[in-house]
């Protein structure tokens, strides 16, 4: 604490759980008002406004991570308002006795000032090129005595010169040879004098070319006095010295001539004013090139906020529609109840639907293109066109003939086709002509070049066209912005134009719209040509929904999502296991417990990946089945908007049908895959998939004459005393002698008396835990081995248990007799865990 107190450089400390905020002098600074009172505080009470981000922080440090943060900017809330600073952060986890993260201490750099003036020396020097490039100038540099010296690349990039050939007055070579020696002694009686070096001379271009330039050079002065060095430019003055020649020779021409002189004027006026055009004609087109970067940029950071929001948002749906999902079978017959609950679907659906254009806007859908024939999708959608616009819009299809096929999602862009007509429509007060013309066209470099994100080629056209009243050009601008509307309140969302730009720009296209008040207006969609044949759909018959008995782990961090997906798949028959993260997840894989499908979210928290987890889960079981599920993607499992090839996802919100089918779909392609493999080695059949519920032997349907077990103490853990006894009457009857506990300092002491060779212990007792109790037990009773019994994955999530056993609740007494003598054989875990699952008819 002396050392935090006493320090010259800010620092605080962040205590306990609630991260009690304690200070040094030099800190106030950065706390600014709120000090005294800030001291003894929580983080979250001095600083609301960076909650989230300190939460984070906090997170990593507190498990044992140093964090740095180099020129972090952040905005603080002060009495006059928010402002913007510029910090040096470095967060330090702090130790107490028991070596336990108890805190964390920051040690904080204001940079501002610094970071402000970095900033205007960029600009500075961003000016200096952009004056220097205006003046055709040319900088370099030579040393107090008036040599050129080390790397001139203004020079070398003009001349063609290397280092070695410009040394010294090598430059001078790349003079014209009537002008070198001239401009030698200029430059040597320049640098005798110490005055500024003002000449003219040709310099030989790379290209050979010779070319005029105006020289001025002075040279930097240190404290003393002394020289420093010789700072130049030279500045191409071809043109000018062309134009004064040209106006000698007009002059003479004019005293010769003097009929001609008010042609010669004229001639020079209109000169005049051609450049006075071109200079004010590129001012302009750099204001609109500007403008554009900022309205690019403006929606590049729409799109990544909302693309964030969305993920959240469809995580809270699907907890909404699979809980509501799970509800319809209690209130079956119960009308309005039935009723309230498909009024709630009516709003997950509303949502989904807003979130699916946000991420649509944001380019964070995931894509499934296929090659598209364009003519026929559009006379597909004529019904549902003239049903969603009304018989007051008269709709005119124009195709044009030979049309290619290009790449596309179809359902996508089904969808912007359905936007842009009713856009239309309503542009149009129910009444006019919407008309839908397909062509080929080919966008040449110059259209590139004047609209962004273009690339030149051939594309497939879409145009919509209405009667309507037409936008101005400020509507113009804004109109691909998320939830801007001239509509009024309540008739639209403002999120319609900008899903199909963000489809469109996902897709790799070009969307444009062009309209006059008055007129109507026009969007046009550039869809890029597809080389290959169309991809012809097949209708698929949905079916009736289907469970199964298969084992599913469920890997998904938001602890609500988790539950109702577990309820979800639990309540189509299948056995379930569940972890909160990938690393947890992947533990499962590793335990040996059979899986036959992992069902995980793409964004995950902490070092391991959903995407590498499924990856090493399949390097396990080769033919896992995995279902990624997102309400966001991410480029892990999509790259270019796109999923990757064999990357199955059901994207949230999700309901209970759609889950079921996907499941089942991934399910039945993994049994035919094991039906067609090939039959395996008697050596190799440890490593198969387990056998159907079906096809495996349960231990009640052939009675069993038990046999003669190996000799050996059982220490039986568990705190419910009417399952102790049944199990330990279940393991006496076999011949084992049991030592009972109903907790874990219990079982400690017993385990000391009685040296058992195998504990079969509940995860969850009363003070310390199943797992704690085995960890304290390994030093004191080594060749001890454990079983945990359990009803879920849970045992597996803290990555403490590997090389134990895992005895599924509810088990029966084959399978805990057969799980404790396997235990008492070499190789034990891997020889338990298998005769648990086959004794107990599970995974």
């Amino acid at each position: 604490m002396s050392n935090i107190v006493n320090s010259p450089v800010p620092k605080m400390l962040m205590w306990g759980a609630d991260h009690v905020m304690l200070y040094n002098d030099a800190y106030r600074a950065v706390v600014g008002a709120q000090h005294p009172d800030a001291l003894g505080r929580t983080t979250l009470q001095v600083w609301p406004e960076i909650a989230e981000w300190n939460r984070e922080v906090l997170q990593r440090c507190l498990g044992g991570e140093i964090v740095c943060f180099r020129e972090h900017s952040m905005t603080l809330m002060r009495d006059e308002g928010p402002q913007e600073h510029v910090f040096d952060l470095f967060y330090t986890p702090v130790y107490e006795a028991a070596k336990r993260v108890a805190g964390v201490m920051c040690t904080v750099l204001d940079v501002t000032d610094r970071a402000r003036q970095e900033a205007a020396l960029r600009v500075g020097n961003r000016r200096f090129r952009t004056a220097m490039d205006a003046v055709h100038g040319v900088l370099w540099t030579n040393s107090a005595d008036g040599r050129m010296t080390g790397e001139q690349p203004g020079w070398a990039a003009l001349t063609g010169q290397t280092q070695q050939e410009y040394e010294g007055y090598g430059w001078a070579d790349a003079l014209h040879p009537d002008d070198a020696q001239g401009a030698i002694a200029t430059w040597n009686a320049a640098v005798e004098g110490r005055t500024m070096f003002i000449h003219e001379h040709r310099v030989r271009r790379s290209d050979g070319v010779w070319r005029n330039f105006a020289v001025r050079g002075l040279p930097i002065l240190r404290e003393d006095g002394s020289i420093d060095e010789w700072v130049g430019v030279h500045t191409d003055i071809t043109e000018q010295r062309a134009a004064e020649r040209s106006l000698v020779a007009q002059a003479t021409a004019l005293a010769a001539q003097v009929r001609h002189r008010e042609r010669a004027e004229e001639q020079l006026r209109l000169l005049n004013e051609n450049l006075e055009a071109r200079v004010i004609a590129e001012i302009d087109e750099r204001r609109q090139a500007e403008a554009k970067l900022a309205q690019a940029q403006k929606l590049e950071s729409i799109g990544k906020l909302t693309g964030g929001v969305a993920h959240d948002f469809n995580n809270l749906l699907q907890v909404i529609s699979g809980s509501l999902h799970l509800l319809s079978k209690d209130i079956a017959g119960n009308e309005r109840a039935q009723r309230l609950v498909g009024n709630a679907m009516a709003g997950v659906q509303r949502g989904a639907k807003l979130a699916a254009q946000l991420l649509a806007f944001g380019r964070r859908q995931p894509l499934e293109p296929r090659v598209v024939n364009a003519t026929r999708m559009v006379q597909g959608m004529d019904d549902m066109l003239r049903r969603a616009l009304g018989g007051a819009i008269e709709i005119e299809t124009v195709l044009g003939g030979g049309l290619w096929n290009t790449f596309v999602d179809p359902t996508q862009i089904e969808n912007a086709i359905l936007n842009l007509a009713i856009n239309a429509r309503d542009a149009m007060n129910g009444s006019g002509r919407l008309t839908i013309e397909l062509a080929n066209v080919h966008l040449d470099e110059t259209y590139a070049r004047q609209h962004d994100e273009v690339a030149p080629g051939q594309y497939v056209m879409l145009a919509v066209s209405d009667t309507g009243a037409g936008m101005p050009p400020e509507v113009i601008a804004r109109a691909f912005e998320p939830f801007f509307s001239t509509k009024p309140e309540g008739k639209g969302s403002g999120l319609g134009l900008s899903m199909v730009y963000g489809f469109v720009k996902q897709s790799n296209g070009h969307i444009k719209i062009y309209s006059e008040v008055g007129h109507g207006t026009t969007v046009k969609v550039f869809l890029p040509r597809a080389m290959q044949a169309e991809d012809v759909a097949v209708r698929l018959d949905a079916g009736a929904v289907e469970g199964g008995t298969e084992v599913v782990l469920v890997v998904e961090d938001d602890a609500e999502v988790r539950e109702v997906v577990v309820a979800m798949l639990a309540d189509l028959g299948y056995r379930v296991l569940q972890a909160s993260d990938a690393s947890k997840g992947l533990a499962v894989i590793e335990s040996g417990i059979p899986v036959d499908l992992l069902f995980t979210d793409v964004v995950m928290p902490g070092p391991l990946k959903s995407p590498e987890m499924a990856r090493q889960a399949r390097q396990r079981i080769p033919d896992l089945a995995v279902l990624f599920t997102s309400g966001y993607t991410e480029n892990s499992i999509v790259h270019g908007g796109r999923l990757d090839a064999g990357v199955e996802l059901l994207s949230k919100p999700y309901s209970r049908e759609a889950l079921a089918r996907k499941v089942r779909h991934l399910l039945g392609n993994r049994a035919q895959r094991q039906s067609a493999a090939p039959a395996v080695p008697a050596q190799h059949a440890a490593a198969q998939p387990p056998a159907s519920p079906a096809e495996r032997p349960e231990a009640a349907s052939t009675p069993a004459t038990p046999a003669r077990p190996s000799a050996g103490v059982v220490l039986l853990v568990e705190d419910d005393p009417l399952i102790r006894v049944t199990s330990a009457a279940m393991l006496t009857d076999t011949g084992f002698t049991v030592v009972e506990a109903g907790s874990a300092e219990e079982a400690e002491a017993l385990a000391q008396r009685h040296r058992p060779q195998v504990m079969v212990t509940d995860i969850n007792l009363p003070g310390a835990s199943g797992t704690e109790l085995a960890a304290a037990l390994r030093t004191q009773v080594p060749e001890l081995v454990t079983i945990f019994a359990s009803g879920d994955a849970s045992p597996l999530l803290r990555g403490e248990l590997s090389g134990s056993l895992i005895l599924a609740k509810p088990y029966t007494s084959a399978a805990l007799v057969s799980a404790v003598k396997a235990a008492l054989e070499p190789a034990a875990p891997m020889q338990a865990d298998a005769a648990a699952a086959a004794a107990d008819g599970r995974h």
